[in-house]
Order: structure tokens, then C-alpha cells, then sequence
């Protein structure tokens, strides 16, 4: 028992040097629209360094040196975010040039830059902290580069501790094949139902009791786990899916604050959400695959592990669950007070 206190004692250390393991950082969205040959209107929407921040995060887009601004750049506080607009003149056109995110490369965040030409094409890309710089498209290239918003949906998941806990939580409670693929399915189902509802602006819910909420949601996973443990039963462990559909409509909504805060142009949204929504799928089932297929491994290979590494895991949602939700419904007190 004692060894065990210890155990918990250093991973609520670990969650202290750590506090915002859980939170996915937004992508910047950089636009430019060719409104005449060379002349480009500038959308620079940039996220703060938390979410209850008012510190900017300091990256700024460096054009090409043939670039020079045309008149003052008009800025607003947007939320969580600063939107900045500028023009710039670029003779010759930004086609086949290089640009770059200046003091990216500090930042474990991406930069989503979409740029329309003035014959109408739009080609999108995903600026990385590991390259942050890009070359855009020569003329006569046709790739439109919608790939971005797959790679961001397979990044938000992927970041997502928070959602991939909750994920875990339900692979820890069923035990049937059959039951696994109806409450993965009801989860997927559920999510992607309120991130369309999100993306398209019909409904909103506020960042922080969303946060909460999810956080909660991992919380309650915790006690219904220990019950799998002693053979014991409930609706949640009956009826996995039921919950993992519930639970799956808000963690909906936290997966489109990666997409519906860039203000895309609405032609664009359909295909944008398709793509990431299969993105978030992608990561998803890979997250669930690697799971099975390392607990398959360790059964074939009869490795005996002590029981509490064994129901490491299980703790880990729990206590994470709990420590996430007091947090977060701390900050939603201050901000109320």
C-alpha cells in the first residue's frame, strides 16, 4: 500500500510540473487572398499562450523580400486570439516563393496558411515548427494541398491526451469484440455529429465548462473500471456504448475548436470538415489498434507483470481524470469570480 501511495504521489508531481498536458494547442490560420495581380489581403489569426492568457503567442509570417506592406496593419482581440489584417504587394506574385513563420520553431504548434491566387486557386499547407518555412506552388501546379486538414485532424486526436484518455478508458471496460466495435462506432458517431453542429456555426459551447465537462467524463470512467476489475456491473459496463455515445456529443465539440475557430471561407467547410473529421478518425483507430495489438502481444508472450503495472493504466484515468477536473473547474471559478 505504501508503495503504491508513492506511486500516486509522483505522478500527481508529474501533473503539477505539467499542467497543460491535456490541452491541444489551436493552429494559427494565415490567409492570403489576390484581390489583383500582386496585391494580397493578409489574415494573420493568431492563438495566445493558454487559454485564459492575454500573452500573445510572438510568431509573425516573414514574405519574400519582393513583399512590401501596403498601409497600416488593423488589428482585434477575437476570443482567445488576435486577428491581424494587412495587404501586402508582391510584384511577380507569391507563386513559387518561400515564406516563413519567424519564432515558430519555439512553439509546439502548426500554422495552416491558405492562399487564393487571382485566377481563383487555392492551395492549403501546414506550416510545422520542425520546417518553418514553405514554398508555395509554381504555376501550373494543381495540387491544392487538402491534405492539410487531414494531417490536422490526425494531429488534434494525437494531441488530444485528453480525448485519447477517455478512449482508453472504454477499451479498459469492454472486454467483447462485438461490444468494442459498437462503442467505438457510437463514439465516432456521436463526435462527428457535434463537430459538424460546431464547424457550421450552429451551436457553441464555451471553452471552459467543455473542458470541465470532458475532463469529468474521464473521471467517470475511473470507478466504473475498478468494477470491470472485481466482476462487477453496471449500466456504463452493460451498455458501453450508450455512454461512449453521451460522452462522445461533447468531446465533439472539443474536436472542432481546431477547426471552427480558423474561420475557413463557408464554400470551403464541407470538404475542410470531411477531411479532418477522417483525420481525427485515422488517429483514432490507430490509438485503438496499438492498444489491442500491444495487449494481445504481452497475453501471446505470457509476460507477468506485477498487478499494479498491470492496472497502471486503469489508475491513470482515473487519477488523471480527477486531477484535470479539479483543475479546470478551478479555472472556471476564477474566471467566474
Amino acid at each position: 500500500m505504501r508503495g503504491r501511495f508513492r506511486w500516486l504521489l509522483a505522478l500527481l508531481a508529474l501533473l503539477g510540473a505539467l499542467p497543460s498536458v491535456a490541452h491541444e494547442l489551436q493552429p494559427a490560420f494565415l490567409q492570403l487572398k489576390e484581390s489583383a495581380p500582386g496585391i494580397y489581403e493578409v489574415l494573420w489569426k493568431l492563438p495566445s499562450l493558454g487559454e485564459s492568457s492575454d500573452v500573445r503567442m510572438p510568431i509573425v509570417p516573414v514574405f519574400p523580400e519582393r513583399c512590401r506592406q501596403v498601409g497600416d496593419v488593423r488589428g482585434a482581440r477575437a476570443g482567445t486570439a488576435w486577428i491581424d489584417t494587412a495587404r501586402i504587394d508582391c510584384a511577380g506574385g507569391l507563386a513559387g516563393q518561400t515564406m516563413a513563420i519567424e519564432g515558430l520553431a519555439a512553439f509546439a504548434t502548426d500554422v495552416l496558411v491558405r492562399v487564393q491566387h487571382a485566377d481563383g486557386f487555392v492551395e492549403t499547407h501546414v506550416i510545422k515548427p520542425v520546417q518553418p518555412a514553405l514554398t508555395l506552388r509554381a504555376g501550373g501546379d494543381a495540387r491544392r494541398g487538402f491534405g492539410a486538414y487531414l494531417y490536422l485532424g490526425v494531429e488534434h486526436i494525437l494531441l488530444g491526451v485528453d480525448h485519447l484518455l477517455f478512449v482508453l478508458g472504454l477499451l479498459l471496460i469492454v472486454r467483447q469484440r462485438w461490444v468494442l466495435v459498437k462503442t467505438v462506432t457510437a463514439f465516432t458517431v456521436a463526435h462527428s455529429l457535434t463537430l459538424a453542429v460546431a464547424t457550421f456555426g450552429v451551436a457553441q459551447v464555451p471553452p471552459g465548462p467543455l473542458n470541465a465537462t470532458i475532463a469529468l467524463s474521464i473521471l467517470f470512467l475511473g470507478p466504473e473500471i475498478v468494477r470491470r476489475w472485481r466482476n462487477e456491473t453496471s449500466f456504463t459496463i452493460r451498455h458501453p456504448w450508450v455512454v461512449a455515445f453521451a460522452f462522445g456529443l461533447l468531446h465533439g465539440f472539443g474536436f472542432a475548436s481546431g477547426l471552427a475557430e480558423l474561420g475557413l471561407p463557408k464554400g470551403e467547410i464541407p470538404l475542410a470538415l470531411l477531411l479532418f473529421n477522417a483525420g481525427v478518425e485515422i488517429g483514432q483507430l490507430a490509438f485503438v489498434f496499438t492498444v489491442i495489438l500491444l495487449e494481445r502481444a504481452w497475453r501471446i508472450l505470457s509476460v507477468g507483470w506485477p498487478l499494479l503495472l498491470q492496472r497502471l493504466p486503469g489508475y491513470a484515468v482515473g487519477t488523471l481524470g480527477a486531477f484535470w477536473t479539479i483543475q479546470r473547474v478551478a479555472m472556471l471559478l476564477r474566471g467566474v469570480a
